[in-house]
């Protein structure tokens, strides 16, 4: 057979071939898939089991043209690799590369930036309704897995777009499940039945006939949806207003076109399930999707690793902890909104399933169900990345702080994330949750101090979080003991002169390292709120130049704190202070190697005293 990916440039190209020629493309594209991720990293198993239906969408729709909307975009790699990025892809997720998820300035095919879930249902229908206002004939069209449904904002968008007319498709792209019996031939016969013009003509027809007399028009609707019902789950779609089709095989090709040729022809919105498996043909994936859910290099033969197991992880000490707190109170509630082995619970699910709660993709409820619990006396402990958690800010001011509940907030992947870029980096968490009354909030610097961290606010009669960094730390060793540590209070480390650096988190190394040359003292803060005034007024008592470090934005965060504990106690400052705050620029920054990226910041050892120095000369 002659090689067809590489003749494939952009989806032009691909409309070009022969139907009969797709099995092939397909059987390819994947094999590219998985030595490619091999060598870069990335998402795996969600990318293998959309081969087929990214292939048949660009063959089907006129892209870029017709909008393509993916949820969540770790499912594109398939659309890159087919939308002119494929010798790209080598450099994926890489400094200066492409990114790991959709972003409208890479690609005109990039319709709508894609990195938390449950999103595309809205967006696409945006896009359907601007169509409709510009008399255009293009299509949007939203691809969503079954994990991003489980979001309020999907069903919000879902109730939304069935009272309008516009020409929304929604794919609903279903792996929780393997392909059984029936998803098969009678299913796939069906859809393309209900997806016909001919069926949308009758249907139609018959509804203005009978809307003439509403009893029959009521039960004929009923009829229809009790039919559809007996062998397909789509009677809550119907509710919605969406014609629903499916399910069927989301890997028989021919099928995914001729439905898709049909639904094209169709007006208003309409809804295609489709059911897929994960990691589809890599069998190490197939037979464990969620450890080939994001991979770093591997073995594309074995799927074995190939990268040396670094340091205990943050989130793994944050595992440990969960499970030994869990047998010491058994009042503790472990939460997660579906990130189980990113947050580190896979132990604490194993030994107190009864105690342990994914709610699926809804951060919202997990901070309000977490808050019911609270009030009624358990401890419940909500594991939640920095970046997702900014999706359930009215929850944790009005449902959890506003009632001084004790809630914990282990939160994870603070800060920069590296390759996974800034849909995911926790560059804010500090800020935003700084303003809000009754929080404590909480920095460690060590893998040690965040266990003691965690500790501290579990015990806390109200709401207290714990922010951590992605990876791990500096190697400290960790103490099996429950030891919490007073509230509000820092420490210094190392003692110099005139010049005074306040570390916040992950940049005490950093400090250290900077203090070295400058001979300065490095405070470690440990807490942004209630930061520990007494500390800031004794420092400011001795030193002449004061700097605060964080990896978090330096609007609103752990420096502005301490220039607002300055300012109420300038008075009493016997001499001029120089200050400086170092952190986060005011944007968005692009993913890369996270060492790297902390060093453009300027917040290594060396741009440290760069920065200093200049402040001070």
């Amino acid at each position: 057979m002659t090689p067809l990916l590489n003749t494939i440039n952009y989806p032009e190209q691909l409309r070009l071939l022969e139907r009969r020629e797709l099995a092939q493309l397909a059987q390819e594209l994947r094999l590219f898939l998985v030595d490619s991720v091999a060598k870069t990293g990335g998402h795996l198993a969600s990318n293998l089991g959309v081969v087929e239906l990214t292939i048949a969408l660009h063959y089907v729709f006129n892209t870029p043209e017709d909008k393509l909307v993916w949820d969540v975009g770790h499912q594109t790699y398939p659309h890159k690799i087919l939308t002119g990025r494929r010798e790209a892809m080598q450099n994926l997720r890489m400094p200066q590369g492409i990114a790991g998820f959709p972003r409208r300035n890479e690609s005109e095919y990039d319709t709508f930036g894609t990195g938390h879930s449950s999103t595309s249902i809205s967006a696409a229908l945006g896009m359907a309704v601007a169509a409709q206002k510009a008399g255009s004939e293009r299509r949007a069209v939203a691809i969503i897995g079954d994990g991003a449904m489980t979001a309020g904002m999907a069903f919000e968008a879902l109730n939304n777009a069935g009272n309008m007319n516009a020409n929304l498709l929604v794919v609903l792209n279903d792996n929780d499940m393997s392909i059984s019996n029936n998803v098969g031939a009678l299913n796939n016969y069906l859809a393309k039945l209900l997806s016909s013009r001919f069926y949308g003509t009758v249907r139609k027809s018959g509804k203005k006939v009978l809307s003439a007399l509403p009893p029959m028009m009521e039960f004929a609707k009923r009829a229809e949806e009790h039919v559809k019902g007996m062998v397909t789950p789509g009677t809550l779609f119907e509710e919605f207003g969406f014609n629903y089709i499916g399910p069927i095989d989301g890997h028989d090709i021919d099928t995914l076109i001729d439905t898709l040729h049909n639904i094209k022809q169709l007006s208003g919105p309409q809804f295609l399930h489709i059911v897929t498996q994960k990691g589809k043909g890599f069998e190490p994936a197939e037979e464990n999707p969620n450890k080939f859910h994001g991979v770093g290099k591997f073995d594309p033969f074995n799927g074995n690793a190939i990268s040396a197991k670094s340091a205990k992880s943050y989130t793994e000490v944050f595992g440990d902890w969960l499970v030994d707190m869990a047998s010491a109170d058994e009042r503790l509630i472990g939460i997660t909104p579906a990130m189980c082995d990113g947050s580190g619970l896979n132990a604490f699910a194993n030994k107190f399933p009864e105690r342990y709660y994914d709610v699926g993709i809804a951060e919202q409820h997990a901070l309000t169900f977490a808050a019911g619990m609270a009030c009624d006396g358990l401890k419940p402990v909500v594991a939640i990345y920095s970046t997702f958690l900014q999706r359930a800010y009215d929850q944790l001011i009005h449902d959890i702080a506003l009632q001084n509940l004790p809630v914990l907030l282990a939160i994870d992947r603070a800060g920069l994330v590296g390759a996974d870029g800034p849909t995911h980096a926790g560059s804010f968490d500090l800020t935003y949750m700084r303003c809000i009354p009754n929080m404590v909030v909480m920095t460690p610097s060590d893998e040690h101090e965040c266990r003691q961290m965690l500790t501290t606010g579990f015990l806390h009669n109200g709401v207290a979080a714990v922010r951590y960094p992605r990876g791990s730390g500096t190697g400290a060793e960790v103490s099996g003991t429950l030891e919490p540590i007073e509230i509000g209070k820092g420490i210094i480390v190392r003692r110099g002169e005139k010049v005074a650096i306040l570390a916040f988190g992950s940049m005490l190394a950093p400090a250290l390292e900077a203090a070295e040359t400058l001979n300065a003292t490095v405070a470690n803060m440990r807490f942004v709120k209630p930061i520990d005034s007494a500390l800031i007024a004794e420092i400011a008592q001795k030193y002449t130049v004061i700097v605060t470090i964080e990896e978090n934005c330096i609007m609103g965060g752990a420096g502005s704190a301490t220039m607002e504990a300055l300012q109420l106690i300038q008075t009493n400052i016997p001499h001029a202070i120089k200050t400086l705050c170092l952190g986060l620029p005011d944007q968005f920054i692009e993913h890369g190697v996270h060492e790297t990226m902390l060093a453009d910041c300027g917040l290594d050892g060396k741009g440290i005293v760069s920065a200093i120095a200049k402040l001070i000369t």
